[in-house]
């Protein structure tokens, strides 16, 4: 067992605390705020249908709003049937006015980034994640811990659902 003195300690807890903020993320989920959501849906057994926006994927929203000079950018999300497994992912930017107020869902996270999806993309994504993802292939905003997938591809961009 390591032992720190209490300024060593103390020192390492401020430095965390500090990589935490830098990097926006709650220490706690009880501490994670709420984020918004515009025509929220319920499923048929009447929950809430909701999906979150890492801290990653908010950033580079917002990046992309900035370079952009525009800040009504939102990525949709939707789902199609095909791909290598049966369902794949398709995203793209769009702006806030293409959004359909009876037909969509917005979900709002840090940094004002807005994700926008349909009702049946979001019935396949509910509870997922939308996250930004940088390795050696490239760099894309990519769907995570999605609870209702079994198999995916190796690029991330296709999957197959629990029957």
């Amino acid at each position: 067992m390591i032992v720190y003195s209490q300024e060593l300690f103390a020192l390492l807890w401020l430095k965390y605390l500090k990589e935490q903020e830098r990097q926006n993320r709650p220490l706690s989920s009880s501490a994670r705020r709420r984020d918004t959501i515009i025509n929220p849906r319920k499923d048929e057994d009447g929950n809430a249908m909701e999906i979150q926006i890492t801290p990653r994927a908010a950033n580079r929203l917002k990046q992309i709003m900035t370079n952009d000079s525009n800040p009504n950018l939102c990525l949709r999300v939707s789902v199609e049937s095909g791909g290598c497994h049966g369902f794949q992912y398709l995203m793209s930017l769009t702006n806030t006015n293409q959004i359909s107020d009876e037909d969509d869902t917005v979900f709002q996270g840090p940094e004002g980034a807005k994700v926008v999806m349909d009702e049946p993309s979001l019935e396949l994504l509910k509870g997922s994640k939308v996250d930004y993802t940088m390795e050696l292939i490239g760099s894309q905003f990519k769907i995570v811990d999605n609870p209702l997938a079994t198999s995916s591809c190796g690029c991330g961009t296709s999957f197959d659902i629990k029957a």
